[in-house]
């Protein structure tokens, strides 16, 4: 992983919780959600809260359960506490992998679309099961692969076309690079969790145009990095050609498309 891919700064937030919350994350967090709902916490730790999309469906469908909020970026914190009301939230700066909280703090612990970031995903996994209590549950989503998911392939394919010597990868590297379920649940089974489930989650993106998403991937995701190392001044380019290829496939109106996700559950 480069370091480019965990650099959510700058205009990225805004971007990204505008032109892609909506369409990606918004939909997998309502199922998020209603899943922690089901196990009746009673105190709740969210790690890579990122602009807090899960955060403020967790804070509506457990409306006094006391939900702590972490991301290792600081600027995606700004923006969600700024856009975020609720008393029963708690914004810190953590990272995944050392997180400053007492053993057996929490009894359900929330990730979702974080831990394909985490550079040791075991590391992390240890730490969210030693600050869960026992009996506590470990919740979190992993894109499936890329080509299951039709905007964010087209997306990366046109890109990738505008610098065919070095393309971008970030997209299928990152983001959709962590989805092998079996060697997940392995992970977490040598890390002490056990009654490991996986399921594959098909859903619909939508937005009101195939602009939205060009944005929100070209300039409000670590994408815009990529591109920007390879000429800043094609950014807008890039975006372009991204929203074309959106285009070309879903329309030029409001789009409709196919995104896919794993979510795991593990006990404590």
């Amino acid at each position: 992983m480069s370091e480019t891919d965990k650099t959510f700064a700058g205009s990225i937030p805004a971007l990204y919780d505008r032109h892609l919350g909506p369409m990606l994350f918004e939909p997998y967090a309502l199922d998020m959600a209603e899943r922690v709902a089901r196990l009746a916490p009673k105190r709740i730790l969210e790690i890579a809260a990122g602009t807090g999309i899960v955060t403020r469906a967790l804070a509506r469908a457990l409306p006094t359960v006391p939900i702590m909020a972490t991301d290792l970026n600081q600027p995606m914190l700004d923006h969600a506490s700024a856009h975020i009301s609720a008393h029963t939230i708690t914004w810190r700066q953590a990272d995944a992998q050392a997180l400053p909280f007492d053993e057996a703090e929490f009894d359900v612990v929330v990730c979702q679309f974080g831990v394909m970031f985490f550079p040791d995903k075991a590391k992390a996994y240890g730490e969210a099961r030693r600050v869960l209590a026992p009996g506590g549950h470990f919740l979190f989503s992993v894109w499936d692969r890329i080509e299951e998911n039709e905007i964010a392939d087209l997306i990366s394919r046109a890109v990738a076309a505008l610098f065919p010597k070095d393309p971008p990868a970030f997209l299928a590297r990152t983001p959709h690079g962590y989805h092998d379920l079996a060697a997940i649940s392995d992970t977490l089974k040598r890390g002490g969790f056990s009654a490991v489930r996986g399921e594959t989650v098909p859903k619909r993106g939508r937005a009101p145009s195939p602009r939205d998403p060009a944005i929100g991937f070209c300039q409000g995701s670590p994408l815009r990095s990529e591109i920007e190392a390879r000429d800043k001044s094609r950014l807008e380019e890039a975006t372009d050609a991204a929203a074309e290829a959106v285009a070309q496939r879903l329309g030029r109106g409001p789009i409709d498309g196919k995104i896919q996700a794993h979510v795991v559950v593990a006990a404590r």
